[in-house]
């Protein structure tokens, strides 16, 4: 891993546990030695750690080098003769949210064929790259009746957040999207025009959603990622 991919690794981390009330920026500063200043500056991007700085946090939170890796590039002893990767089944708002799956965000795990993983093409905007790539999550009853018959209750989609572009991955099938509403996840097919996203289900008794683009957004932020693969109910 590259030292500014750890660096920022890092920081998405100290930020999860502050957003969580496990820390504080003040703690921090005063458990590193470090003018709060320092760590505030640290946090949002405006000044980078030593890497002697970054072993004083790691110390300070009892963290290591393995814990910032993203779960799908911890080796395990029998990767190579596999033709299968372990992806993690998550909650819907991890998914969404979290660039990197903590323990409590697991609900379970699946096996999905190695080609799929290595025939997937990125396309990360926005840091999206530093994110854990793949993680699954199981339909639910809404979303399975927007998408009706592609997707169906329970089963089970995997979504490549390194690719959050608006670009078609290819022009057919249609790309179906999972992206981030103000209060769930929306599988669907997606376009953007007039400052908004169209969420256009392949039921078409169902409603077209729109989602406002903010001022200071931009569309890659609400798309969470390419569903690469569906594993149906077994």
């Amino acid at each position: 891993m590259k030292f500014e991919t750890l660096h920022e690794n890092l920081r998405l981390e100290i930020l999860r546990r502050i957003e969580r009330g496990l820390l504080t920026g003040s703690v921090l500063a005063r458990t590193t030695d470090f003018q709060q200043a320092h760590i505030s500056n640290f946090l949002n991007r405006k000044r980078s750690l030593s890497l002697e700085g970054l072993d004083r946090v790691l110390t300070a939170q009892n963290l290591s080098v393995i814990d910032l890796l993203p779960a799908d590039m911890l080796p395990t002893p029998t990767q190579k003769a596999s033709l299968t990767r372990t992806v993690t089944v998550v909650t819907h708002s991890a998914a969404s949210s979290s660039a990197r799956i903590q323990s409590p965000e697991i609900i379970d795990t699946i096996e999905v064929p190695d080609a799929v993983i290595h025939s997937s093409r990125a396309h990360p905007l926005l840091g999206r790259d530093l994110w854990q790539r793949f993680v699954a999550v199981r339909v639910d009853a809404i979303q399975a009746a927007a998408m009706e018959p592609l997707l169906r209750q329970h089963f089970i989609v995997v979504i490549d957040r390194h690719y959050n572009s608006l670009t078609p991955y290819r022009l057919q099938p249609p790309t179906v999207y999972a992206v981030r509403g103000s209060e769930s996840l929306h599988l669907c097919f997606l376009e953007f025009g007039a400052d908004r996203l169209v969420l256009r289900p392949h039921n078409q008794q169902i409603p077209i959603i729109l989602i406002a683009i903010a001022p200071n957004e931009q569309p890659a932020d609400r798309i969470v990622g390419r569903v690469c693969y569906v594993l149906s109910e077994f």
